[in-house]
């Protein structure tokens, strides 16, 4: 008889809200989280931006899981201890090519059911976008989960897995092994490396590094301020903090090493003159801190790889989960418990 009948592998965001779903629906499960604590690696170094997918492509898989999440949100989050803003956001084009661009975003979001208004000037008003703290809504999934009857292990980190009769055996650091029927992968930037330990290699995962910098707000700021988007990025914004800081960030820096968590000297260049022209109050204000995330980017264009591993199909890949994750968790943590049922 196994351990567990399932084990999710990080104790990130999506690997607290699949945790938690399962829970909620009476799966045995434990989540085994390699560090000391909980949302302390690409989790808790996101922008703690709730997005309601106004701009997302309508019907990916990304921007399904998005706006479910936005749906169980609202009753998810009146149960758990973490402070939202409801703040909503502003997008300003500064020519004619960022105004097409916004008019096209506002007809994406009109066809994924999310409420925006844009006005005369061509500006795009967003009411519903929000903020919260990312490692306090890490820690209150996983604490939720825990109260509804799930086991929860820090320093647990998976080293091997193998297949025994029925059952998965997962060898942890130090800890001996622990028994599931069922493995989902939540491990963010080291997903890939737990795939290969079945033999899987479907994916790769590399490390897209987001700076942010930090001030003491100058003036309040009331709402997120976004730039247009690009492509590739979603660019430079700058936005409030539940504590009443002004954040302006992220970069975009492709790099291969998964611990080179360092703000790089050039990154300050990168953001500030952009950060400055969306909000002149920052003119003159220098950071009191920086940090930066590492973004589980796929490569090849890989974005939001959930599913049985074909190596595997004991094994849930949740990968390549890049900087929306904490606003789809709950999506996918219940897809996730669909495909596990």
């Amino acid at each position: 008889m196994a351990d567990a009948e399932v084990a999710v592998i990080g104790g990130g965001v999506v690997g607290a809200a699949v945790a938690y779903t399962l829970a909620q629906r009476g799966v045995a499960c434990v989540l085994l989280e390699a560090q000391a604590d909980y949302g302390r690696a690409a989790s808790g170094t996101n922008s703690g931006i709730l997005h309601t997918g106004f701009d997302s492509p309508p019907g990916e898989l990304e921007t399904r899981l998005i706006l479910r999440a936005a749906e169980l949100r609202e009753h998810v989050l009146p149960g758990l201890d973490v402070p939202v803003r409801r703040c909503g956001a502003v997008l300003r084009p500064r020519d004619g090519g960022e105004a097409e661009t916004v008019r096209a975003i506002a007809a994406a979001a009109q066809e994924n059911g999310v409420e925006v208004n844009l006005d005369g000037d061509g500006v795009l008003h967003v009411p519903g976008e929000s903020i919260t703290d990312p490692i306090g809504f890490v820690h209150a999934l996983v604490a939720a989960a825990e109260a509804a009857g799930a086991q929860a292990r820090t320093r647990a980190r998976v080293e091997r897995i193998a297949r025994l009769d029925n059952v998965l055996a997962l060898g942890l650091e130090g800890e001996g092994e622990l028994t599931c029927e069922v493995a989902v992968n939540c491990a963010g930037l080291h997903a890939d490396t737990i795939a290969r330990m079945v033999g899987d290699d479907s994916f790769s995962i590399y490390p897209r590094k987001g700076e942010f910098f930090v001030f003491d707000a100058p003036e309040p700021l009331e709402q997120i301020l976004l730039p247009v988007p690009t492509k590739r990025t979603k660019g430079v914004l700058v936005f409030p903090t539940i504590d009443g800081h002004v954040v302006a960030g992220p970069t975009a820096h492709d790099q291969e090493d998964k611990d080179d968590w360092s703000v790089r000297p050039e990154a300050y260049g990168e953001v500030m003159d952009k950060a400055r022209a969306m909000w002149p109050p920052l003119e003159g204000v220098e950071p009191v801190h920086s940090y930066a995330g590492l973004r589980p980017a796929g490569r090849n264009g890989a974005n939001y790889v959930i599913g049985r591993s074909p190596a595997c199909p004991e094994l849930i890949n949740v990968a390549a989960i890049r900087s929306t994750g904490m606003t789809a968790s709950l999506g996918i943590g219940e897809y996730v418990s669909e495909l596990i049922a």
